[in-house]
């Protein structure tokens, strides 16, 4: 398990610093499983989560909302049939901080949980 899904997220404020190139090369080593994607402009982490049915895909995605709003940064989320897929970026910067990263090892953790 990754040592960020041991960290806690900060504070972000909207003049917050968006990981630098090299710290987003190595912070993604520390999420394997998650990419760096462009959408409307925005760099995000996103992965897909893949589960035998509805009702485990369900099961995850009440497990990770929890988590979000105990450290009260949110994901976008889409449940579908079997497949969650997770979208994180810090609304505030309009990018990625290192809290996305926090949250998506904490995310990946919540697998072991389950």
């Amino acid at each position: 398990m990754s040592e960020l899904s041991n960290m806690k997220c900060e504070a972000c404020r909207a003049d917050a610093p968006k990981v630098s190139d090299d710290e987003l090369a190595a912070l993604i080593r520390e999420i394997p499983d998650w990419a760096a994607i462009v959408r409307d402009d925005v760099m995000q982490l996103e992965r897909v989560y893949k589960f035998k049915n509805f009702k485990q895909a369900l099961a995850f995605t009440n497990k990770l909302a929890e988590l979000a709003e105990a450290e009260f940064h949110h994901p976008g989320i889409f449940l579908e049939w079997g497949k969650v897929t997770v979208t994180w970026w810090t609304h505030a910067i309009g990018g990625l901080h290192k809290n996305d990263f926090i949250m998506a090892a904490k995310t990946d953790a919540l697998l072991s949980d389950a």
